[in-house]
């Protein structure tokens, strides 16, 4: 990965490629391609909302792997100290972490990701979250300041929501959940409008006929 400053990653961008070492072993994201991916970062290990989001995420794991999702936790923190993080999470709070959590002690990553908070006093992380489509493409971007937990359920719902619209016959609308109605692609032609007689043709919900 290239150390110098990076442009402002935008949708639709491929994600920056990386190897680097994680609880579970090392890991190259380019890999992962096929899959969904959430990488997210937090502050630093063993503190109060990065603790309460890890057992978030844990507890939506099952959750992630029926969308065939890979969660990827990320900090500046070396490997050691995410390991006995990890292991105090386990013994003390009783929830095992079982996605991995990548090192990133150089900062290479958080700064091609632009995670770092340019406000803090330190290496932290801001509470970023990125949604990788199979291709590896950036679909989603999320952050968060310091003090902020982030929603796990919101993340977990805008994947979906992603993958459904990722099939090119519908748009979601707000609040969307699976199962929920849909919106087909808008009319492009005046005679595409004119077809649709009485209906609403800029917010016509329908029933999702994929279910």
């Amino acid at each position: 990965m290239d150390d110098q400053e990076q442009p402002p990653l935008r949708l639709g961008m491929l994600a920056p490629n990386f190897r680097a070492r994680t609880t579970l072993g090392p890991l190259t994201l380019s890999d992962l391609r096929g899959r969904w991916v959430v990488l997210f970062s937090h502050p630093a290990d063993f503190t109060p909302v990065c603790t309460s989001e890890f057992i978030a995420f844990s507890r939506a794991q099952p959750q992630f792997d029926q969308l065939g999702c890979q969660l990827l936790g990320l900090s500046v923190d070396s490997l050691s100290s995410h390991l006995a993080w990890i292991a105090a999470i386990a013994r003390d709070l009783a929830t095992e972490i079982r996605f991995p959590v990548i090192e990133d002690p150089s900062m290479a990553i958080a700064r091609a990701y632009g995670m770092l908070d340019l406000t803090a006093r330190d290496s932290s992380t801001v509470r970023s979250t990125f949604i990788l489509d199979p291709d590896g493409r950036i679909q989603a971007i999320l952050s968060y300041p310091l003090c902020v937990g982030r929603s796990v359920s919101e993340i977990l719902r805008t994947v979906a929501a992603l993958q459904r619209a990722a099939r090119g016959d519908a748009l979601t609308p707000a609040n969307w959940h699976p199962g929920d109605p849909i919106f087909h692609p808008p009319s492009t032609t005046i005679g595409e409008v004119a077809a649709q007689g009485e209906q609403l043709w800029y917010h016509a919900l329908c029933e999702d006929d994929a279910l």
